[in-house]
C-alpha cells in the first residue's frame, strides 16, 4: 500500500473504464489525488467544462472520501488514438511531476498510477521519470480514443454522472390537440429514453385545483420553474443520448400571451438560458379533442396559437422542426427520422 498517489486524465467523457482504473489505484494508496485536465480536441457536439468534470468525479467519488479531485489550466496531455511508437519527452514529463507534487505539496514519495499499456509505463521510460509509475489493469474493452470522439455510439460506456451532459434535449411543442404528449411517450419508448412532462397541466393539478379557472399572470414563472426541474431532473437520470421533453417555455410564453396579453420577463430568460438542443413543432392541423382543460378549439384560435408559436420562436432566434402532416403514426415516424439524423447520426435515404 502506498501512502499517495496519482492520476491525471482528460476525463471527457468520464467512462466506467476509467473508473475503474481509478477504483484500482485507489486499492493501492491510502490518499488519491485525480488531476483533470483540458482536452487537447474537444467534441464540437458538446460543451464541457473542466467544472462539469470535476462535478462528474466528485459526484461518483462522493462517498470515498481518500479520493480527492483538482483541475488544472495550465498543464495540457497529448490525445494519442494508439500508443504505438508514442515518444515520450522525459523531460518535459519530469517537469509536470514536478509541477504537480509542488502544487499539490505532495510528499516526494508519491506515486503515478499509470495503465499497464500507457508510454509512460513502459520499462526503457519509467526508470527514467522522477517519480514512480505503478500500473493499473488494462481496461481493453473501454476505448479512451472513441468514446470522446462519438460519445452516443459508446453511451453505455458513459459513467451515469456525465450521462446528463452528453443527452441531447428534444422538446415537442404545439397547440392544443396536437398530439403532443403521445408523441412524446411514442419517442420515450422507442429510444428508452427519459422524458419531462407538460408542467402546465401538472402545475393546474397540485396548485389550482385541477381547474384553469384560477390561473392568473404570477402562475407562469412558477410553471417556467418547475419545468426548468423537471427538465434537469430527466437530463440527470438520463437513460439514452436523448431526453424528451413535453412542451418547453416558449409554449408557455404563449399562453401567458395568449390569456394575460403580456410577456412573462422570467419564462422569457427561461427561454434564453436553458436552451433545448431540438424542437419538433407540431402542426395544429388534428382533430381537436375537449379535455375540460382545453379552451383554443375554434379553428380561428387555433391558428392564431401557432402563429404566436412561430413569432416566440423567431424572437428567440430558435427553429423549430415542423411537423406538419395530418396524421399520428406518419408524424412519429417524421419525428424518429429527424432524432435519427440529427442526434444519432444515422443517414436517413430521401
Amino acid at each position: 500500500m502506498y501512502d499517495t498517489g496519482i492520476m491525471i486524465g482528460h476525463f471527457e467523457p468520464l467512462h466506467l473504464g476509467q473508473m475503474r482504473s481509478i477504483l484500482a489505484a485507489a486499492g493501492q494508496a491510502k490518499e488519491l489525488h485525480i488531476i483533470i485536465t483540458k482536452h487537447p480536441s474537444p467534441h464540437l457536439d458538446f460543451h464541457i467544462t473542466l467544472q462539469d468534470k470535476a462535478r462528474w468525479l466528485q459526484m461518483a467519488c462522493a462517498d470515498l472520501p481518500f479520493i480527492h479531485i483538482y483541475t488544472t489550466k495550465t498543464m495540457a496531455l497529448p490525445l494519442h488514438e494508439s500508443f504505438d511508437k508514442v515518444a515520450v519527452d522525459i523531460a518535459a514529463s519530469n517537469a509536470k511531476l514536478q509541477q504537480i507534487t509542488q502544487q499539490l505539496s505532495l510528499p516526494t514519495d508519491a506515486v503515478l498510477f499509470m495503465a499497464e499499456n500507457h508510454p509512460l509505463a513502459q520499462d526503457g521510460v519509467r526508470a527514467q521519470l522522477s517519480m514512480q509509475i505503478i500500473t493499473t489493469p488494462l481496461q481493453s474493452e473501454f476505448d479512451s480514443y472513441a468514446i470522446a470522439r462519438n460519445p452516443i455510439a459508446h453511451w453505455s460506456a458513459i459513467h451515469p454522472e456525465a450521462r446528463g451532459d452528453y443527452t441531447k434535449t428534444v422538446a415537442i411543442v404545439g397547440g392544443e390537440s396536437s398530439g403532443k404528449t403521445t408523441l412524446v411517450h411514442k419517442l420515450a419508448n422507442y429510444y428508452g429514453a427519459s422524458f419531462a412532462l407538460e408542467m402546465g397541466r401538472l402545475y393546474v393539478g397540485t396548485d389550482l385545483g385541477g381547474s384553469e379557472v384560477g390561473l392568473q399572470y404570477s402562475d407562469y414563472a412558477p410553471i417556467a420553474l418547475n419545468h426548468a426541474q423537471a427538465i434537469r431532473e430527466a437530463k440527470a437520470r438520463a437513460t439514452a443520448p436523448i431526453t424528451i421533453i413535453d412542451t418547453d417555455f416558449v409554449t408557455t410564453q404563449a399562453f401567458c400571451e395568449e390569456y394575460e396579453g403580456r410577456n412573462q420577463p422570467f419564462v422569457s430568460a427561461c427561454i434564453n438560458e436553458f436552451r433545448l438542443d431540438y424542437t419538433i413543432m407540431l402542426d395544429n392541423n388534428m382533430p381537436w379533442v375537449a379535455d375540460g382543460m382545453r379552451s383554443l378549439g375554434d379553428v380561428a384560435s387555433r391558428g392564431r396559437f401557432e402563429q404566436r408559436l412561430i413569432d416566440i420562436f423567431d424572437r428567440h432566434n430558435i427553429e423549430p422542426h415542423l411537423i406538419d402532416k395530418p396524421d399520428y403514426d406518419a408524424r412519429y415516424f417524421e419525428a424518429v427520422a429527424f432524432i435519427d439524423e440529427y442526434v444519432y447520426g444515422k443517414s436517413i435515404s430521401k
